[in-house]
């Protein structure tokens, strides 16, 4: 049987963990949930532990991309096959869920990612970010030669060659974008499939009009520094 591990980072989410875990339960009630507790301030860990989930924690904040890392070595350490990750906001539909496992296995895929571009997913993404987004998306398609529509999605799904990887080498900055990068360079196979992102209930999102242009300006800069690094070796499975 598939060992299939869903991961959310979470940072101060317990007002959205609890219907997170109880709708990607309802989607794939075969998989185990993983929240990574990123340093939160409020009940979180309490809220995701009566909901069912596991729950590791972090002793501090150390950001997306390190907490993401963390799940994927518990995911070498526990032999899982598929990885999923997942926002503990609530805004990655897990109703998609099933469709990322289908198409990772029969399109025989290291990774799928779940595009809110590719139909009618977005529900309404910033005009400055959506620029962004469209820039990232030239400049990643000259770079890799793949045709990406959503390089900044955290929906994804990953098979064992895919967590080996990213157990050792992820991203902390920018991790979206640089993974996709860190794909092509390492040979793993990609696809994108149409999922739906639906809005936050709770919460407001922390990036801003100026924060969204840093972060894109950041985003490039570190595409390009990813080029000069050394391209990390993994082994087919």
């Amino acid at each position: 049987m598939t060992a299939v591990l869903v991961i959310l980072p979470a940072l101060n989410e317990a007002a959205s963990i609890a219907k997170t875990v109880t709708r990607i339960r309802q989607q794939v009630p075969q998989a185990d949930i993983l929240v990574i507790n990123d340093g939160s301030k409020d009940n979180t860990v309490e809220v995701a532990r009566a909901a069912g989930a596991l729950v590791l924690s972090l002793p501090c904040n150390v950001g997306i991309g390190a907490a993401v890392q963390t799940a994927f070595k518990f995911a070498v350490r526990y032999q899982y096959d598929i990885v999923i990750r997942n926002d503990g906001d609530g805004q990655h539909d897990p109703e998609f869920i099933p469709r990322l496992i289908q198409t990772l296995c029969d399109q025989q895929m290291d990774v799928v990612i779940g595009s809110r571009f590719l139909q009618d997913g977005d529900y309404g993404t910033p005009p400055l970010r959506r620029l962004g987004i469209s820039l990232i998306c030239v400049v990643l398609r000259r770079i890799t030669g793949w045709h990406i529509t959503d390089p900044t999605s955290g929906f994804n799904a990953y098979n064992q060659r895919a967590i080996r990887l990213f157990s050792q080498h992820y991203p902390h900055d920018y991790p979206e974008p640089e993974a996709i990068m860190m794909m092509h360079r390492s040979g793993l196979r990609m696809l994108e499939v149409p999922v739906r992102m639906i809005p936050r209930e709770h919460g407001t999102s922390s990036i801003t009009p100026i924060r969204s242009a840093f972060y894109m300006f950041n985003v490039l800069l570190a595409i390009l520094i990813t080029l000069l690094r050394r391209t990390p070796a993994v082994e087919a499975v």
